[in-house]
């Protein structure tokens, strides 16, 4: 694939020029598929996540290799998954375990790129400094006032949000999109790789006073959940959903509606912060030729299968948005609904920047499905919460088998929200025996892990601050 692009610059005092496209790789923190256009809430806004989904492909069948952060950005961006590294949990530093594994931004590096960050694109304190020839770590957030830190309404045990009277620009992902917005403004004699993470929605859900406006508290609209949505769902899932916890504490506390709509304000702070870092590409001479790439780390629980946050192997944690925009190969207004995984994205990008993929991978180009989306594909995407339990996702079943050998099976042809588990019918034998040969060969022992994050002290508290930094271990 051969890339020229001459682009004189209308009111731009610069012009680019370059034989390869650009990249701007766009991280939202803990979004699920609420966003409007993938429908998942029916009051969501996100005009500007919707627009650049609008200009190419749309993956509305996308899923994360792992349902936490550092599992999941550990595997897109090295391209190996957890059943291969062994890096399954939060409390587990990638790089001792992959000392050799060279990153997405580094990859473009090694080959001629300049690559840069802002924000959290790697999870926590597990960021590569050597992967980057500069990157900016997201920074702390204001605190909401005390009438609001102690407002009963503004927690439920961990789960935290609350509304700040500040303005958008003293919020850490207003800084972290000007980073990418001064880089776009700037003239660059080598092709990028820009990558901008933003950290809401994340916990916890303090953002500025307008966005909670747009979601008034009386026509919140809670998820759809089933009283009995458990009781055939077998005691290893049971375990992961925990519904004495985090729901329980919801719902005794009258919660429900006020934490959807914090979730939901978020993500409307999330998506203006996006839409400036589009409006700045728009601007500069880099428009057409730079491929856009959006996606979210994992989805997200708000009481659906009486389970809050993401850590489960059901659809509203492993679903998340994905969508690309690629000069000369999408074309406007794409949708694909067949399944696909994160693991695909390091080779796709690969191939449409004709770098060499070398190394192992674990996942497969997606440029075909990028150019017809109706073509044949019938690879499974796959799914890993902690050692030896996967979910297997295909164009219509989802298949969950844990590690004491237990399972569920969903049909989303007729049962979209996973209220039914059809592991037991015989009928769907044969199902679950062709689902089953994606299951990975491969479960590597746990990698070592942090002590300082792991047990109790893994559980962020979801508070402001700094994050401390830690060096690449090369």
């Amino acid at each position: 694939m051969f890339w020229l692009e001459i682009i004189a610059g209308g009111g731009n005092s610069f012009a680019a020029e370059t034989q390869q496209p650009n990249v701007l790789f766009i991280a939202v923190d803990d979004l699920n598929d609420w966003i409007s256009c993938l429908g998942g809430h029916p009051d969501c806004k996100t005009p500007n996540i919707d627009r650049l989904a609008s200009r190419g492909m749309l993956f509305t069948n996308a899923h994360c290799a792992a349902p936490a952060c550092n599992p999941s950005r550990a595997a897109l961006m090295t391209g190996i998954r957890p059943s291969s590294s062994g890096v399954y949990l939060n409390s587990q530093p990638w790089r001792p375990v992959m000392p050799d594994a060279v990153t997405l931004p580094q990859h473009f590096r090694n080959n001629g790129y300049e690559a840069v960050g802002s924000g959290k694109i790697f999870h926590g304190g597990y960021n590569d400094l050597g992967s980057w020839d500069d990157y900016m770590k997201q920074t702390g957030d204001p605190k909401p006032d005390p009438a609001v830190l102690n407002d009963p309404h503004s927690r439920a045990g961990t789960i935290i949000w609350g509304v700040l009277d500040v303005e958008d620009s003293e919020m850490s992902d207003y800084k972290m999109a000007n980073y990418a917005i001064d880089y776009l403004g700037k003239q660059h004699d080598k092709p990028f790789f820009l990558a901008c993470g933003i950290y809401r929605p994340h916990m916890p859900w303090q953002v500025p006073r307008k966005y909670y406006d747009m979601y008034p508290l009386d026509k919140i609209q809670l998820p759809k959940v089933s009283d009995d949505d458990l009781d055939d769902v077998p005691p290893a899932g049971v375990k992961m959903a925990k519904p004495t916890g985090d729901h329980a504490k919801i719902l005794k506390t009258d919660n429900w509606r006020y934490s959807v709509q914090a979730y939901l304000a978020s993500i409307a702070f999330a998506d203006v912060q996006v839409g400036r870092v589009l409006d700045a590409l728009d601007a500069s001479p880099y428009a057409k030729n730079t491929i856009v790439v959006l996606w979210g780390d994992h989805g997200w629980h708000l009481g659906e299968k009486h389970h809050w946050r993401k850590f489960s192997l059901w659809e509203e944690a492993t679903r998340a948005p994905l969508m690309m925009v690629v000069p000369g190969v999408t074309r406007p207004d794409l949708r694909c609904s067949k399944s696909v995984d994160f693991m695909n994205i390091y080779p796709t990008l690969c191939e449409l920047c004709d770098l060499p993929i070398g190394g192992y991978l674990d996942g497969v180009s997606m440029v075909s499905l990028l150019r017809d989306p109706d073509i044949i594909w019938e690879r499974p995407a796959l799914t890993t919460h902690g050692r030896l339990n996967h979910a297997l996702r295909d164009n219509q079943y989802r298949l969950i088998r844990y590690r004491d050998g237990s399972e569920e099976l969903y049909d989303h042809k007729t049962d979209p929200m996973e209220w039914k588990n059809l592991a037991d019918d015989p009928r769907y034998a044969e199902v679950k025996q062709r689902l089953a040969k994606s299951f990975p060969d491969k479960n590597a022992l746990d990698a070592p892990h942090d002590t300082k994050r792991s047990g109790k002290q893994n559980r962020k508290k979801q508070g402001q601050g700094k994050k401390k930094q830690q060096p690449a271990n090369k």
